[in-house]
């Protein structure tokens, strides 16, 4: 199974943010924005494994700017890291301002999908090789994650996670 890089999975979803989609103060929904972004990270899930995916964990979501009625709200999606069959994906979510064009990053996500085959056991997928400093800092951090979520989740003693116990030593 050949490696991959971030860019093999790289997909971007441009919509409106229509009326409908709005709350009371016509800003986008939060839960409209968590399903564009799941559907987005499956895509590149999708891309990276060529295998059937599954949304295993939203790790991190941070609406750090509301979305108006009216923008245009792009979404770039792609893989940070690989493990065995499961991988997180990245998103990041921009807007456009409607008179100059400037893209403005608003919110990001980071989920984990796993690749599974047509009975839903999981299979082994590609590993990925990290190009750009920005991909390589999101590859590096991504065991990290993994093992606190692990660790939560009460699947890995905390005395085993030794990507975690490195940054306090």
């Amino acid at each position: 199974m050949e490696a991959k890089t971030p860019k093999d999975s790289l997909t971007i979803l441009t919509d409106l943010v229509l009326p409908g989609e709005t709350n009371y103060l016509d800003n986008l929904f939060g839960g409209e924005l968590l399903a564009r972004m799941d559907r987005a990270c499956s895509i590149a899930a999708r891309r990276h494994s060529t295998r059937i995916v599954v949304t295993a964990s939203v790790n991190h979501v941070a609406f750090n700017k509301s979305v108006p009625v009216g923008s245009v709200v792009t979404l770039e999606a792609k893989v940070s890291r690989a493990f065995k069959s499961s991988m997180e994906i990245y998103v990041d979510v921009w807007i456009e301002d409607r008179q100059s064009g400037q893209k403005t990053k608003v919110n990001e996500g980071i989920y984990t999908f796993v690749a599974v085959d047509e009975t839903g056991k999981p299979v082994q997928i590609p590993q990925l090789i990290p190009e750009t400093a920005l991909e390589k800092e999101r590859f590096e951090g991504a065991l990290r994650r993994k093992q606190l979520s692990l660790v939560l989740a009460g699947k890995l003693k905390p005395n085993e996670a030794t990507e975690l116990k490195a940054l306090f030593n």
